[in-house]
């Protein structure tokens, strides 16, 4: 079990690495590029890409990160290596809350909500349906973004402390 802590880490850090990158694309730029053009390209382009995102590349990261962290965690016990365990724990329990719930009880929600939305041909209730679901749709973004962001720095000090704890 020596021989797995750092290719774990290593795979916890990518793993959280990337979902927070996923996360945060959302912020800076895909939804500030939808929130720019017609709101009806807008519904459209989003209901699409929601469709797209339930595939084979994106499952590993953003299913398997919390188990991929506490794998790790208790690695980490089983040597004693107990600030890196208690860090690797706590990123787990953060992303799991912070960002696989959130995405399961409101991102998602949302999201098939618009799936059953008609794009209008009327410009101003497109933009009033875009406006309500990507204002609302961004505050929950930036909140996963920001505690993926927190467990990716956890995941770091993690690696950063089994420097500092002996084996």
């Amino acid at each position: 079990m020596a021989r797995l802590l750092l290719p774990m880490s290593m795979l916890s850090l990518l793993s959280i690495g990337a979902i927070f990158g996923f996360f945060y694309a959302w912020v800076c730029s895909t939804m500030w590029g939808l929130d720019a053009t017609d709101p009806r390209t807008a519904i459209a382009a989003m209901q699409a890409m929601n469709t797209s995102v339930r595939n084979a590349v994106f499952f590993p990261a953003f299913f398997l990160t919390p188990i991929i962290l506490a794998a790790t965690a208790f690695i980490a016990a089983r040597q004693s290596r107990n600030k890196s365990a208690v860090h690797f724990g706590l990123a787990a329990i953060l992303y799991i809350v912070g960002a696989l719930l959130v995405t399961a009880t409101v991102n998602v929600p949302m999201n098939e909500a618009l799936a059953e939305v008609a794009v209008p041909t009327d410009i101003g209730s497109a933009r009033e349906i875009w406006q309500d679901y990507s204002a609302s749709w961004q505050v929950w973004n930036l909140l996963r973004t920001i505690l993926s962001g927190v467990c990716l720095i956890l995941t770091g000090l993690a690696i950063y402390f089994l420097n500092s704890e002996s084996a």
